[in-house]
């Protein structure tokens, strides 16, 4: 178990990752940090009240030099998505804010492992592995993990058997150019192609690919117009991350990393299939795609280069 977990940001964000991994007791400290004091104060002294019912975690707010010591560092800060406003909309502005970041928590926690929360948090975890100094293996952002459970809620509910027992991934940009590689796909070893011809007694028909992608695409948009935020799926996918950052068996998990190589694909951070644990990233798969699937990584990567040109990181 790690001894100590550092949130930066604790807005609805980071408070609700902080509540997660409370009630999962994945940790004994829990430190929240946010420019907003008050803030961070108010939420940890409200799940620490609650802690009586649930273990002996120690959470409470503090400023960056509280950090060190620290096993996982989650950053969430920035500013949050509007309504009708895409990941890469948001760019420029937070990584104003991280530039901030950087220096006072690697200065803090250079041996954390580094979670990266904040949107557009593929280009946010590109800047960090850049310009912390820190080694890209203990830096990851959480990529397409919550496009990877939505495609799972998804496709459980439309042939209504459990969502573990749904497999498959979501690859690319945490974003619009993200995708599914079907060819990987299954449901209980079954590839779900097929899965609707061997459930003979339940009259399923063939899932449309596209519809179900632009639903896991369009699903952060449609949440946040009817709530203004997404923080219950984000906060338990994070809490999951972190709980696989403590075992010593590693375990595959589709994070944002600097790839090297994999797929023709170099320096740029998205997400495929990744071995991960408590001495970080051990190492990225190159799960055997289409040649069509791979054009899309490629695109994809493509996509989040050309805004990366676009940015001042200096």
């Amino acid at each position: 178990m790690a001894n100590k977990i550092t949130i930066i940001g604790a807005g609805t964000v980071g408070s609700t990752i902080a509540f997660a991994l409370t009630l999962k007791e994945l940790t004994s400290e829990i430190l929240l940090i946010d420019i907003d004091k008050e803030r961070a104060m108010g939420e940890a002294m409200d799940i620490r009240q609650g802690t009586p019912f649930i273990g002996p975690v120690y959470i409470h707010d503090g400023g960056y030099e509280d950090a060190k010591g620290s096993d996982i560092v989650v950053i969430t800060s920035g500013v949050a998505r509007k309504p009708g406003q895409t990941r890469l909309d948001l760019a420029q502005t937070n990584v104003n804010i991280m530039k901030s970041i950087i220096p006072q928590i690697s200065k803090a926690a250079p041996d954390a492992l580094y979670v990266i929360v904040a949107n557009p948090v593929d280009i946010l975890t590109y800047q960090f592995v850049k310009y912390s100094g820190l080694p890209a293996k203990h830096i990851f952002g959480t990529g397409t993990m919550l496009d990877t459970a939505r495609f799972r809620a998804r496709i459980a509910e439309m042939y209504k058997v459990a969502q573990e027992n749904v497999h498959g991934y979501v690859f690319g940009e945490h974003g619009d150019s993200s995708f599914v590689p079907w060819s990987l796909a299954n449901i209980g070893s079954i590839p779900l192609e097929k899965y609707h011809e061997a459930a003979e007694g339940q009259n399923f028909s063939k899932i449309d690919y596209n519809v179900v992608e632009e639903y896991i695409r369009k699903s952060g948009g449609i949440i946040i117009k009817a709530k203004k935020a997404t923080n219950y799926a984000i906060g338990v996918t994070t809490a999951h991350l972190c709980e696989a950052l403590n075992y010593e068996t590693d375990s595959v998990l589709t994070v944002s990393t600097m790839l090297d190589g994999e797929y023709g694909i170099s320096d740029v951070c998205l997400s495929i299939p990744a071995v991960i644990g408590h001495n970080g990233i051990t190492d990225r798969l190159v799960a055997p795609l289409t040649d069509d699937e791979v054009k899309s990584l490629r695109h994809s990567a493509d996509c989040l280069k050309d805004v990366i040109g676009q940015l001042n990181f200096d």
